[in-house]
């Protein structure tokens, strides 16, 4: 690994300050000492920093009887706004938050999956952008700064949708497009990087820096943190866990492969699955993706026999994947994500757990954790905004390191 330079270490103290606050909640000095583990001289002059450009405020004085009152810091809320913007095949989902990062207006639409133009899903985008900071009546000038999850891979310095497999996209110059739309700055990234942050700062990142983040949908795919960085690859592009193979020569994947791990475990793949068992039944018969997976959802619910052995087969595929990432990375946390998960993790998750220790090495298994995401709202839009808090911050001076390495 690449020697720490001094200023390396000073943004990553600088990351560890703003986190704790966002752990910690309103912090005296003294409690971001202990947290961090920095030095008070430290953690002083960075507080001092963040005072300055009015990322914090003095929340309260603690009086004592004998020395110095206490000032308890906290993040400054009205500082700003920011939208996290959730962009999907079937649906574009906006959430306006401030600047402590909490959720003050929301506003979803639906995209026809079948349909691909950018300009279309621009379109989109702005429409439930604007629509969410109408429903909190914010002045444009407090809109800090947009931040917006694509499918596919994503160049985040080049603010270009590199591909989008399902939309047969290649180098579209997203970035440019929404920032002439909205009149605002945007920062583009892609959705497993942005769970992964939601999941370092507000979810299992507070009991452990090693994790891999499962998102199950229209596609699937795993963001990974290893010792608390993010992982990111050469080209942004690590966490294609969905194109690793799960079964040689086995089902087409939309990448081109043949056996992915998508295959099986996306929306598709559960369509597909579902035809071999009983080729005729209704919840196939759904025209779209969200209708299929809460037909399937319902299913389950009533006790279906078909749906019950649909979920048996996806919780052993589901298993053996998931694996493959314990075995190769030592991952310690599993946290299942995405709207499949949440309409039928339930289902899953046990079964999973059961099946995890014919496929995982002794050595891996002990204290493994698998588990629903506990990040409340959309946790892509969360970490997106997070993204752009940083970027913002970065303007300010305030260089935070690059989730870090982007």
């Amino acid at each position: 690994m690449p020697r720490q330079t001094s200023h390396d270490l000073r943004n990553k103290s600088r990351f560890e300050v703003l986190h704790a606050l966002f752990t910690l909640g309103p912090s005296t000095r003294q409690e971001l000492t202990r947290h961090t583990g920095l030095s008070t001289a430290t953690v002083a002059t960075l507080v001092n920093e963040f005072l300055a450009a009015g990322v914090l405020q003095i929340a309260t004085v603690e009086r004592r009887t004998v020395g110095r009152p206490y000032e308890r810091l906290s993040i400054a809320p009205d500082r700003g706004r920011i939208v996290g913007v959730d962009v999907a095949e079937t649906y574009v989902d906006a959430t306006v938050f401030d600047l402590g990062l909490g959720p003050i207006g929301h506003s979803a639409i639906a995209l026809d999956e079948h349909k691909n133009d950018p300009a279309y899903v621009v379109d989109g985008i702005v429409t439930a952008t604007q629509n969410a900071l109408a429903a909190v009546t914010a002045d444009p000038a407090e809109l800090i700064g947009v931040g917006v999850s694509m499918p596919g891979q994503v160049q985040p310095d080049a603010g270009v949708s590199v591909f989008a497999p399902n939309w047969q996209w290649h180098d579209v110059r997203i970035e440019e497009m929404l920032e002439s739309r909205l009149g605002s700055s945007v920062y583009v990234d892609n959705p497993l990087k942005a769970i992964t942050l939601a999941e370092m700062w507000f979810g299992v990142g507070q009991v452990t820096g090693t994790m891999a983040v499962v998102n199950l949908g229209t596609g699937v795919g795993a963001g990974i943190a290893i010792e608390g960085t993010l992982i990111r690859g050469a080209t942004n592009n690590a966490g294609e866990w969905g194109h690793t193979l799960l079964q040689l020569d086995g089902r087409q994947c939309r990448c081109g492969r043949r056996g992915c791990v998508e295959a099986y475990l996306g929306v598709h793949g559960l369509e597909m699955t579902l035809a071999e068992i009983d080729p005729d039944h209704p919840a196939l018969r759904q025209p779209l993706q969200r209708g299929f997976v809460d037909a399937v959802a319902a299913g389950l619910t009533a006790d279906d026999p078909v749906l019950i052995e649909l979920a048996r087969r996806t919780a052993h595929y589901l298993a053996a994947a998931l694996a493959d990432l314990v075995n190769l990375l030592n991952i310690p946390y599993l946290t299942l994500t995405g709207w499949t998960s949440t309409a039928i993790g339930q289902w899953l998750i046990p079964a999973v757990r059961e099946e995890l220790p014919s496929h995982v090495l002794p050595g891996s298994l002990a204290g493994l954790v698998v588990e629903a995401s506990a990040v409340p709202g959309n946790p892509v839009a969360l970490g997106m905004a997070a993204f752009t808090l940083e970027q913002y911050l970065g303007q300010l001076g305030v260089d935070l390191p690059r989730s870090l390495n982007r």
